[in-house]
């Protein structure tokens, strides 16, 4: 088995799990719903601060949500909200994709949210969620599409911003236009029953522009990937602030939109 190779871009800044947080089943795994049932079990791959797995915990019970994260510290966060929301089957682990600690066949369910970009060999990691489930279940992996995104008005310092991100994400390892290869991917993996949608998030209201604004101002600045483009050569700090103002300007503007398509696969095993 290969092990991981990339460089997760966003690191855990409160600027990356202020978006993180906000993601429920409904807003980010709607295609997946109709596959979770009471006595099912699940993988969530990637959990990150948990409130997905939480999600899918109170749709399976009595069945189980194993919650595994590359990253320890962020799992602590995540076994802070399943307490809170009083739920007794979540376990949870640190994993890496590409070479999981369970046995061939333990899970009804392998889901995976914005996971396969970040990866360095994503074919691995989509046959490895493989292995891992069960005859008759599903792999289920949904990633965004920076390449994709689109918001108005035009302002050209997003451009630049896009252009910056996509940029240190494939220096990383990872590949940002994940969404439109997720089928390509789970080909090469040898899946042959595959269901692929499309679904968006959109931030138009005040509430939604501040929001997301204020969390790309803060991350272009203050997070992993800040120092990761200054100190690979990507971008000046000042070229990263100037960005920052642009979101900022973005998220002032009543006629501010912004768009984030999403590629999602239902894998059937």
């Amino acid at each position: 088995m290969s092990k991981e190779t990339a460089v997760y871009t966003h690191g855990h800044h409160e600027s990356v799990l202020r978006s993180h947080s906000w993601r429920t089943a409904e807003n980010s795994a709607a295609y997946l719903l109709g596959e979770l049932r009471p006595g099912k079990d699940v993988l969530d791959v990637g959990c990150g601060p948990g409130t997905i797995s939480a999600d899918f915990a109170a749709l399976v019970a009595p069945g189980r949500v194993t919650a595994v994260d590359a990253a320890q510290d962020v799992l602590g966060q995540a076994r802070a909200l399943i307490e809170e929301r009083g739920l007794d089957n979540v376990r949870f682990a640190v994993a890496d994709v590409h070479a999981l600690d369970f046995p061939d066949d333990s899970f009804d369910v392998v889901h995976a949210h914005q996971v396969l970009q970040h990866v360095g060999d994503p074919v691995a990691a989509l046959r490895e969620m493989r292995r891992v489930c069960r005859p008759g279940g599903v792999v289920a992996v949904r990633d965004s599409d920076y390449g994709a995104f689109t918001w108005y008005p035009d302002l050209p310092v997003l451009s630049e911003w896009q252009a910056l991100y996509r940029q240190v994400a494939r220096a990383n390892g990872g590949e940002p236009d994940a969404g439109r290869r997720l089928v390509s991917w789970a080909r090469a993996a040898g899946f042959t029953d595959i269901t692929a949608t499309a679904a968006a998030w959109c931030f138009t209201a005040p509430e939604e522009r501040a929001w997301w604004s204020g969390l790309w101002a803060d991350r272009t600045t203050a997070s992993v990937y800040a120092r990761i483009a200054v100190d690979g050569g990507h971008a000046t700090a000042a070229q990263l602030a100037a960005i920052a103002d642009g979101w900022r300007t973005w998220g002032a503007d009543e006629d501010g939109w912004f768009m984030v398509p999403h590629g999602e696969i239902l894998c059937r095993v």
